[in-house]
């Protein structure tokens, strides 16, 4: 039985036209995927980015909590005069209403009279000159100009209402200067005191070698007046 060819080459173009459809929708399919992929790998990248900057936020935030606090700058000032019946408290007590004080350091006067007066009355020992040391280097350079030449008080009932600030701000100027002095005054003093000990001793020695040489002589003259009376009788 022959074959028609009428009724297969209509169908030809039908059968490539649905291969093509499939191929596209192959095609289609193939590229969602693909673009669904690449979408995952984004999110994937950016949730690491952020766990990264987080990682980072976390180890600088603990960085600048273990740092050392930075230290504030300390100020001193001199006090070239202290008045009488001033101490260290009270200096605390009138100057830490302006700001926070460190140290303090007075001065006191040289005792040249009896030791006996000094021991009864230690409470009043008279300094002569001080320092003190504010924890705030700004305030101790504003304290100055408000207060040199002032009035110390106000109050006339006050035992300082006469007595005026003599102080000067030391720039560049660090306690361990001030204990560097210290220590090297009392060395010298030391060093003092032993130069005079030994010279007193010096003196006492020679003094006591002429009373016995003095004394030696006065016996010789003696001995020697005897045996001459001796001889002439």
């Amino acid at each position: 039985m022959a074959i028609d060819d009428t009724e297969v080459l209509p169908n030809a173009p039908e059968a490539m036209e649905d291969d093509n459809e499939e191929a596209t929708e192959i095609a289609e399919a193939d590229n969602s995927t693909g673009n669904e992929n690449d979408d995952d790998d984004n999110v994937d990248d950016e949730d690491e980015m952020d766990l990264a900057n987080f990682k980072a936020n976390t180890d600088s935030s603990k960085s600048q909590l273990n740092a050392p606090a930075k230290k504030r700058k300390k100020g001193i000032i001199y006090i070239s005069n202290i008045p009488k019946h001033m101490n260290v408290i009270r200096i605390r007590e009138i100057l830490g209403e302006m700001g926070k004080i460190g140290r303090v350091y007075l001065q006191p006067e040289k005792q040249l009279g009896n030791k006996k007066k000094s021991k009864r009355k230690k409470y009043n020992i008279h300094f002569t000159e001080g320092w003190v040391e504010f924890e705030s280097k700004r305030v101790a350079k504003q304290i100055v100009p408000m207060l040199n030449n002032k009035q110390i008080s106000t109050r006339k009932k006050s035992q300082f209402y006469d007595s005026l600030w003599s102080m000067k701000y030391l720039p560049r100027f660090k306690w361990v200067h001030l204990t560097e002095r210290m220590n090297y005054e009392q060395a010298v003093h030391k060093q003092r005191l032993q130069t005079e000990v030994s010279q007193a001793r010096k003196e006492t020695t020679f003094f006591q070698n002429n009373l016995d040489k003095s004394e030696y002589l006065k016996k010789q003259a003696k001995k020697a007046k005897q045996t001459q009376k001796k001889e002439k009788s």
